[in-house]
């Protein structure tokens, strides 16, 4: 890692977070992209979506420190920050818009997960 650059590098295929894992904090993705995975029926991955640079993922272990809902894979090289609740807090405090950029963006993640949902039941419906 060259001075002064933060985060941590995964190589392609790396785990970064584990579905059913504790969490207790959240990510930054600083360059490259990553897989959001679920498990599925006979132990099959199910994608829910890529994040690239600038993007988040982890952010509900801020607000619930509740098991993690998905396991998060590196596509490629990827530098990945981490972001504790100490952290996020002070950041918010200091900008208070990156509170309202959080939930609108978990806001559309939300939309989009009730959309697949609705097509997925229209499909299985439709056989």
């Amino acid at each position: 890692m060259a001075s002064g650059e933060l985060g941590k590098i995964y190589k392609d295929g790396e785990v970064i977070i584990c579905e059913g894992e504790e969490g207790n904090c959240m990510f930054v993705i600083q360059e490259g992209k990553v897989e959001v995975l679920i498990a599925g029926d006979k132990e099959q991955e199910i994608r829910l979506g890529i994040r690239g640079a600038g993007e988040f993922f982890g952010e509900m272990a801020i607000f619930d420190r509740d098991v993690r809902s998905a396991t998060v894979r590196a596509m490629g090289e990827a530098r990945v920050l981490t972001v504790d609740k100490k952290n996020f807090m002070r950041r918010v405090h200091e900008d208070p818009s990156l509170a309202f950029r959080l939930v609108e963006t978990m806001s559309r993640r939300i939309r989009e997960m009730g959309e697949e949902v609705a097509r997925l039941q229209n499909k299985l419906n439709s056989k």
